[in-house]
């Protein structure tokens, strides 16, 4: 329990619809924060079965909206979007008033406190686009070494007959050893269930952003941060919407 004697609730919300998928999101979630913080797993009910495109990303953004409000009204504190693409979080933060983390965000700070590089392993090449545009976004586009892909649709990560986890150690030992990145954020929330084996395997930091999203949002709700409402992220001005 906290010191107000009052449990933290953090939602992870996986922003597609595929619920197994949300499991091991939500499994990598719990394993690393305190016992007095509940994780809440939210799988979106509007939108594309993954998100490997600009047009699923926008598909699943109304969907997630949605589950943020629900998810807000009945009292969560904070907030994961656990897509490597951190669909929506500008928008999340307009109507959350706990903190929202992406995981591509989140990963990418962490990385940059385990050394000077890193590179990012994804799944689809025509995901690549939205990597780069991230890193240089969140002002990393200096540390990062390599992006490379997969071709590992998203929902193989889940099919233990697919070559998904194989692929993904082989591109890490590649960003390691060709690129000397000194640590591999992984781009893709399917991947969090493996991450501590492709780090033994690698011998570098593998960073999941489940995992580090969700721990930045447990530690800014235990400060009581909240995401700054003078300006672009105060609310949205009331109107009718149809």
């Amino acid at each position: 329990m906290t010191a107000a004697g009052v449990r933290r609730r953090i939602a992870v919300i996986n922003p597609n619809t595929t619920e197994s998928m949300t499991a091991s999101i939500a499994e990598a979630a719990r394993s690393v924060v305190d016992v007095s913080t509940e994780v809440v797993s939210i799988t979106n009910a509007h939108g594309p079965a993954s998100i490997e495109s600009h047009y699923d990303e926008a598909m699943a953004v109304p969907g997630l909206l949605a589950e943020i409000a629900a998810a807000e009204a009945d009292g969560v504190d904070g907030f994961v979007i656990a897509c490597f693409g951190d669909p929506g979080l500008d928008a999340a933060r307009e109507i959350a008033s706990g903190p929202v983390v992406g995981i591509a965000e989140a990963g990418f700070h962490l990385a940059t406190m385990l050394g000077r590089s890193f590179s990012v392993v994804t799944t689809l090449a025509r995901t690549m686009g939205q990597a780069e545009h991230l890193v240089q976004r969140y002002g990393f586009a200096g540390h990062c070494r390599s992006i490379y892909a997969c071709e590992v649709p998203v929902l193989e990560l889940d099919d233990p007959a697919s070559d998904a986890r194989k692929l993904v150690i082989d591109y890490c030992r590649r960003a390691v050893e060709h690129d000397e990145a000194d640590s591999v954020v992984l781009g893709c929330a399917g991947m969090a269930d493996f991450c501590h084996d492709v780090s033994e395997q690698v011998g570098v930091p593998v960073i999941d952003g489940v995992s580090a999203g969700v721990l930045l949002v447990e530690s800014m709700v235990k400060l009581g941060l909240r995401t700054s409402t003078r300006s672009e992220y105060a609310p949205p001005l009331p109107k009718e919407y149809r």
